[in-house]
């Protein structure tokens, strides 16, 4: 991911709490057969490794996993963005040079990925992905709300994958290189919107103000 200096992020914990924050990722694989690519909510393990571990689980049928992935996986995980017209920019009154952007915060996490068909391994798996999404409910639902046998059928049906991050990099592009004045017009612009995720974009910012 191109990544200029202003617009580095660097910090391991504030990559982590991105990475929690966004409940679905993409991820990828290189194959002889060219890219392949599923979404899927993953699980970060931030003490397993240097980076930390993801976790998740793919449909056994999906043939992303039975293709040998050339180097290292890739997962991509996505965060708030919103679309900057330049009619927001001051310097669009003062010169007119400018042109329109876009905001967004991005992270993309890669390492060796590995996939396993252990029931046991894979229980655990879809036991913390369902604790994760569940947990803040107020009638959360448990694996184990399930018939036994239901679930050990579920479980034949789905391949594990861990993989140990050892690259990782974010992006978080704020509108941090333009003026001031250019800042409070894109979070003046963005607060007028419809979009909720424009809001939730123009708080940031708005934060790059401070």
């Amino acid at each position: 991911m191109y990544t200029p200096p202003a617009f580095r992020e660097d910090d391991p914990a504030m990559l982590h709490a991105l990475m929690r924050a966004v409940r679905l990722s993409n991820f990828v694989t290189a194959t002889a057969g060219g890219l392949m690519a599923t979404p899927l909510p993953l699980i970060l393990d931030e003490s397993d490794g240097e980076f930390g571990t993801l976790y998740g689980h793919l449909a056994k049928a999906n043939p992303q996993w039975q293709a040998p992935a050339l180097g290292a996986a890739l997962a991509i995980f996505m965060g708030p963005d919103a679309y900057v017209t330049p009619s927001w920019y001051a310097a669009k009154r003062e010169h007119g040079k400018v042109v329109p952007t876009w905001n967004y915060v991005a992270v993309q996490a890669s390492g060796p990925v590995e996939f396993f068909e252990e029931p046991a391994r894979l229980r655990e798996v879809v036991t913390r992905l369902t604790e994760l999404h569940e947990g803040p409910r107020a009638e959360a639902w448990a694996v184990s709300d399930a018939p036994e046998a239901f679930v050990a059928a579920q479980l034949r049906g789905i391949v594990g994958l861990r993989m140990p991050i050892t690259r990782l990099t974010g992006k978080r592009k704020m509108s941090q290189n333009r003026s001031a004045e250019d800042r409070a017009g894109v979070v003046a612009g963005l607060r007028q919107s419809e979009r909720a995720s424009d809001h939730v974009v123009a708080e940031l910012v708005a934060e790059e103000r401070r």
